[in-house]
């Protein structure tokens, strides 16, 4: 299920297309506000929840049977290991949560960075309020009144795409980790004198001009001309790493 706020309206037939049922938020509820708007197409029992700016190589079915394999646990967080002090969580000598932002209940003996993956555990779902934080309001309250909030330790990168800069970051993470140079997808059409470096081309995209196309991703059915260097394209614009919108005429 996908929750969806901005843009909720495109998003729709896209997940149609596809079987996956849409949650829409014509307002915005917070990140707890949501799960429990949404709870009609959850139905009962525990829910992963995953922020969809997050990618990275996590296990979900090893997430969830870590969870399920301590029914006493409120939550399970997915947390990247840091030392002592830093990072969004602390963790005692168990793996329990004990620091969550400012918020202490324990002997801290490591930090982690929390990466917004998560599972929310059938209690904490039924108290969940209509507007509200999932870690403010649900997770900070529930962890000081001695709830179990256990982390899922993962040691894999993660990219947080929420800006351009990264989704291009992670895309060549990508690339990088497959020792890829470039990838191509099916019915690309590359003019002869283009090259590609630390690109990927969607479906049906078309590639002009000449000269290299550098660190770019270009989405399906797109047009971009040649040379280019740190953007996205999408059908009908260019988005530069610093989020300069512009758009590009129709073929």
């Amino acid at each position: 299920m996908v929750n969806a706020h901005h843009g909720r309206e495109k998003l729709q037939p896209f997940l149609e297309d596809r079987g996956v049922a849409m949650s829409a938020e014509p307002d915005l509820l917070g990140t707890a506000g949501g799960v429990a708007h949404a709870a009609p197409l959850l139905g009962s029992g525990d829910v992963l929840i995953w922020n969809a700016d997050i990618f990275a190589s996590i296990d979900a079915s090893a997430l969830i049977a870590a969870h399920a394999g301590a029914p006493h646990r409120a939550a399970t967080l997915v947390v990247q290991p840091r030392e002592c002090g830093s990072g969004t969580v602390g963790l005692d000598a168990d793996g329990r949560i004990v620091r969550l932002r400012a918020e202490r209940v324990g002997k801290e003996t490591r930090g982690g960075e929390f990466l917004g993956v998560h599972v929310l555990g059938e209690p904490l779902r039924r108290g969940l309020p209509e507007r509200g934080c999932l870690v403010g309001d649900v997770y900070i309250p529930a962890m000081k009144s001695g709830a179990t909030l256990q982390a899922f330790e993962c040691g894999a990168p993660f990219f947080d795409i929420g800006t351009v800069a990264r989704y291009l970051e992670a895309n060549l993470a990508w690339l990088a980790s497959r020792g890829l140079p470039r990838w191509v997808d099916r019915r690309v059409v590359l003019a002869p004198g283009v090259t590609l470096e630390g690109t990927l081309v969607g479906e049906g995209a078309t590639v002009r001009g000449a000269g290299a196309l550098e660190r770019c991703v270009v989405w399906p059915g797109a047009s971009v001309e040649a040379p280019l260097a740190d953007a996205v394209v999408t059908p009908g614009h260019i988005v530069r790493a610093g989020a300069v919108l512009k758009h590009v005429a129709s073929p």
